[in-house]
């Protein structure tokens, strides 16, 4: 839901913005301490899409209510609110992690606009990627179309069409989104890539653009090792709860693409395109479950710090000459 909870110690401050915020078109409700504000979205953590608390408080102040709360939903957007002079402070909380904050005295007019603001780009950050976001945010020009030497990787389920067509639509859903799309993107994030997009039961991964490091290739593969590590154990997961399986395939090539901002007018995305793209999507198709295929490039670059066996030259679809393909071991 989207509902807003305000936490203050003050009653006067927790009634001004209750006024302030009685025609917005989510309901609002006012928690008297960190405390209590905990208790009240532990009740029913989906209920509230936003909390703003103070910074100062008795017991329990705004920084560990919002770390506490964050920890029943990450989805809900945190606020913190200050006084002057308590600034640093509050900026230093919104760089670790806080969505944002608000300093009294505060004007009612400006306090809705900047609540919408903080609330649309929480939600901004689910569609597009941290690192490209961290770049708008700094320059637009920043994003311009260019030529990057990346990693990519593509992720798929093994046997999803079949798997699902024997369950309802919700349980697929349910399936995707949070034995599969979310701990892998989780896996993503901590090595440094960017889920560029899902593809049905796909998932593209690019290290290396916008943001390159010098051993993007290095931690493509072990963020494929450990999503295949983390798929293992769902599917052992599943097996006992009968049903659904997650047997995955991942591909991993190197090379230079085309990096951009691409799509129509009502639709954009930043992305890449380029042989890397086609021929990590192409050795995905190729791997068995729970493997991990890279191209030479890739083998060239890891080969000092990650075991992979050379397979025998293959044809792969979509070009002309046989390719030299690794699998990790």
């Amino acid at each position: 839901m989207d509902g807003l909870l305000f936490i203050d110690d003050e009653e006067g401050v927790r009634r001004s913005v209750a006024r302030a915020l009685k025609r917005e078109p989510y309901p609002v409700l006012t928690a008297e301490n960190g405390r209590q504000g905990v208790s009240v979205v532990e009740e029913d953590p989906a209920r509230f899409g936003t909390v703003i608390s103070d910074y100062k408080m008795p017991f329990m102040d705004g920084l560990e209510t919002l770390t506490r709360i964050r920890a029943m939903n990450p989805e809900i957007t945190r606020i913190i609110l200050t006084g002057y002079a308590t600034m640093d402070a509050a900026i230093a909380a919104t760089n670790e992690g806080i969505d944002g904050f608000l300093t009294k005295p505060f004007d009612n007019i400006e306090l809705r606009t900047q609540i919408r603001d903080i609330n649309i780009r929480k939600r901004l950050r689910q569609f597009v990627a941290e690192p490209v976001y961290r770049e708008i945010e700094r320059s637009a020009s920043a994003l311009k179309p260019r030529y990057d030497e990346v990693t990519i990787l593509f992720s798929d389920i093994r046997g999803f069409t079949a798997m699902s067509e024997t369950v309802s639509p919700q349980e697929l859903a349910d399936f995707l989104n949070h034995r599969y799309f979310a701990p892998m993107g989780e896996i993503v994030y901590r090595f440094g890539g960017i889920v560029d997009k899902h593809i049905g039961d796909s998932i593209m991964v690019i290290f290396g653009s916008p943001v390159a490091l010098s051993d993007d290739a290095v931690r493509a593969v072990r963020a494929a090792v450990a999503m295949q590590e983390k798929a293992g154990e769902i599917d052992r997961e599943l097996a006992r709860e009968g049903g659904l399986r997650l047997r995955i395939g991942i591909g991993v090539a190197l090379g230079t693409v085309f990096a951009g901002v691409l799509g129509s007018l009502r639709k954009k995305e930043y992305t890449c395109i380029g042989r890397a793209v086609n021929v990590a999507a192409r050795l995905t198709a190729m791997a068995v479950p729970g493997e991990i295929l890279v191209s030479r490039p890739v083998y060239d670059v890891v080969r000092r710090e990650i075991f992979a066996d050379p397979l025998p030259k293959v044809a792969v679809r979509g070009f002309n000459s046989p390719m030299t393909v690794y699998r990790v071991c």
